[in-house]
């Protein structure tokens, strides 16, 4: 089992983010109360918007490269600007779905150009009039407020009311926290139970084995790896995946995230063919 040192070294945080506060100012919090060098939020939420924030931690801020780019999941509330029968609205929003070509909002801090962005879901959950409870699987940089306008453009005008993501990537609302409870358990920890604060914190390793293929290497190279060898085939116990970024191991310890190269074998130096580095994310 990791110490609660090591959680905080290389772990994520999964907040609840309420209304009013900024992703970089939840992020900010966390990392003053927990006295750690770095924190990062794995996506950015609208000060307005609630719902599933991790939050990485120290050496796992690097982790954000692999897991800020994945699907969003969001419930939110739209309301119509005049009458629309149900199947009218249906049959608009079915023409959402797939991939399209976005403007972002003016108020939003990427460049104002097209680009193209899938989305996997955009349902009706029930109606109260001109009030639409929807849901929406969008790729990430989807800016649902600006479809909930696009579709308006269709239909005789909308807009978003309320919004709450529900997923991101691989986190859910199934272990999220608010910032109370994490408060609490920062207090609890700083007295010397660090219960709930291990509850809260999930380890890089775990969120890694999800999003990214894997290799096991030989115990014997471990050290050699840890400070900078480039990976070799002899150092393998197993062939590498067919990817081209992926994460090794030796047992259950996370060494690093590598990228496969392409390099002239170096018989100076190394017995076997480098086949990666670690460009991404050291032990």
């Amino acid at each position: 089992m990791k110490s609660i040192s090591e959680l905080l070294e290389f772990g994520i945080i999964n907040i609840d983010k309420s209304t009013g506060p900024t992703s970089f100012s939840v992020g900010q919090f966390v990392k003053k109360e927990l006295g750690l060098k770095k924190t990062s939020h794995l996506g950015t939420l609208d000060p307005m918007v609630t719902g599933v924030l991790p939050i990485a931690l120290n050496r796992a801020c690097r982790l954000s490269e692999f897991l800020m780019h994945r699907d969003k999941e969001y419930v939110g509330i739209m309301r119509l600007h005049s009458d629309v029968s149900e199947n009218k609205l249906k049959e608009e929003m079915k023409k959402f779905v797939g991939k399209i070509i976005q403007l972002p909002p003016v108020r939003s801090r990427v460049k104002r150009a097209e680009r193209e962005r899938e989305v996997k879901k955009f349902e009706i959950i029930e109606r109260d009039g001109k009030d639409v409870l929807f849901i929406a699987e969008v790729q990430a940089g989807m800016y649902i407020r600006k479809i909930c306008s696009d579709l308006g453009d269709k239909i005789g005008g909308a807009h978003m009311l309320e919004l709450r993501r529900i997923r991101a990537g691989e986190f859910d609302e199934e272990k999220i926290y608010d910032l109370y409870e994490f408060e609490k358990a920062v207090d609890s920890w700083k007295k010397g139970d660090e219960s709930l604060l291990r509850e809260m914190i999930v380890s890089g390793e775990i969120v890694l084995k999800k999003v990214m293929p894997s290799v096991q290497i030989k115990e014997e190279v471990l050290k050699q790896i840890l400070v900078g060898k480039p990976l070799m085939k002899p150092d393998l116990k197993e062939d590498l995946p067919k990817e081209n970024i992926f994460a090794v191991y030796c047992g259950e310890q996370f060494v690093a995230v590598m990228k496969k190269v392409d390099e002239p074998r170096d018989l100076d130096y190394f017995e076997g063919d480098i086949v990666g580095r670690a460009e991404f994310v050291k032990n």
